[in-house]
């Protein structure tokens, strides 16, 4: 499919790629973004030919937030839609079976810092700032906050809530909301690569892992266990999983079936 703000793209290697191309407007959210943000990522969940997504963005921003130009005059009740549009490709990626890696460089600010946060990975290029930075024109982010406390916690979450503040990768990887920080030259080859061998590892494993994760995030401990082990349970049961241990022991790489 042809996008007017994203590209996209699969590699012969079972990646994903969508890039945010709105790249003189630092890839601000606008409704026609938002909404094939979200086409796109379900789309790439349902391509047998992918197994691994990974986010970026075009030029030198990953995305600076939501297009202020959209915000005049609306009522209270188009608001409240219009912002759920612009959130639902946060929430698309807790309910995609496939993982999402967030591949960041420049700012990743209020929807983009949600963006990032609700990515299952994120690796960053070292000029990385991040912010809930909404409430320096005086609105707020109390959307993207969602993801970033599941991230970093409470008292952090919203100290960058209140405060505004950009903060910089090597904090944003101390904090909990990048997984690896790489030199700006490097970013592409290594995002790729990191992705790739993501995509080596067994498809219906990495499924089942992940939505049960996100099933179970909200359970209290027992019942976590329990959900748990039956994932567990419905894993041993594939195919992928007795050609894996096979594999182990014949010393071969495996060859997964299932997707």
């Amino acid at each position: 499919m042809t996008y007017k703000h994203l590209i996209t793209e699969v590699s012969d290697r079972f990646v994903g790629m969508i890039t945010l191309n709105r790249p003189d407007h630092l890839n601000t959210f606008n409704s026609i973004l938002a909404g094939e943000l979200a086409d796109a990522l379900k789309t790439m969940d349902d391509d047998p030919g992918v197994r691994v997504v990974l986010l970026k963005g075009a030029g030198k921003a990953f995305c600076a937030g939501i297009d202020v130009n959209e915000l005049a005059d609306k009522s209270t009740m188009a608001y409240r839609a219009w912002i759920e549009h612009m959130e639902q490709p946060l929430v698309t990626i807790a309910r995609m079976k496939k993982p999402v890696i967030a591949q960041v460089q420049g700012v990743a600010a209020a929807n983009g810092m949600g963006l990032v946060a609700a990515a299952d990975l994120a690796i960053a290029a070292e000029n990385t700032k991040m912010g809930l930075t909404a409430i320096n024109v005086g609105l707020n982010c109390v959307g993207p906050v969602i993801p970033v406390a599941r991230c970093i916690g409470r008292k952090a979450a919203l100290g960058l809530l209140f405060y505004g503040n950009l903060i910089k990768a090597p904090e944003a990887l101390s904090l909990g909301l990048l997984n690896r920080i790489v030199p700006k030259e490097e970013l592409d080859a290594e995002a790729l690569a990191w992705a790739e061998e993501l995509a080596r590892k067994s498809p219906v494993a990495v499924q089942i892992a992940k939505q049960a994760f996100y099933s179970s995030e909200d359970m209290d401990y027992f019942r976590q266990f329990d959900l748990m082990n039956e994932a567990f349970a419905r894993l041993c049961s594939t195919r992928d999983a007795k050609e894996g241990v096979a594999a182990f022991f014949e010393k071969r790489n495996p060859v997964w079936e299932e997707r």
